[in-house]
């Protein structure tokens, strides 16, 4: 999989989603008819590393991050308890090596929020993931109709 078919996937499967390019990743926004601001975001693609993220040495030639929100419940069935914050130097759960491709994995940052990635997925491995990409999504709708009948 390369991250045109993913975005392809992600938008033709997922009503009112719109990606958005921002710092050189793709952030994948729930926001039908764009009638609120692009706020609630449910998976991105990272294309580099960043000063605060280099975990998973994105920077190598041809590797990106697909990385998902999932639910407490379901990270924890994948991963059990989330890493605590990370300190003042920003490390992650050193029980993962962030940089291998085509394993799901805790987000090396964002792991304690219950975000998940995986580096480059197989064909095989995106199925895999694509529960994960629905209920992701259905966690982005269930934030966007609340935050949408505050407006």
């Amino acid at each position: 999989m390369d991250e045109t078919s993913i975005t392809a996937y992600i938008t033709g499967t997922f009503d009112g989603v719109y990606p958005v390019d921002a710092w050189g990743d793709t952030f994948f926004f729930y926001n039908p008819g764009r009638r609120l601001p692009d706020e609630i975001y449910f998976a991105t693609i990272k294309n580099k590393d960043d000063e605060y993220d280099r975990f998973s040495n994105v920077d190598r030639p041809s590797v990106f991050r697909l990385n998902i929100g999932i639910s407490k419940a379901t990270y924890r069935a994948l991963f059990g308890a989330p890493p605590s914050r990370h300190g003042a130097d920003n490390v992650a759960d050193t029980r993962y090596d962030f940089t291998t491709l085509d394993q799901l994995l805790p987000h090396p940052v964002y792991g304690r929020m219950y975000w998940v990635c995986v580096l480059n997925p197989s064909a095989a491995t995106f199925e895999a993931v694509q529960p994960l990409l629905a209920e992701a999504y259905d966690l982005a709708v269930s934030k966007y109709t609340k935050r949408a009948a505050r407006a």
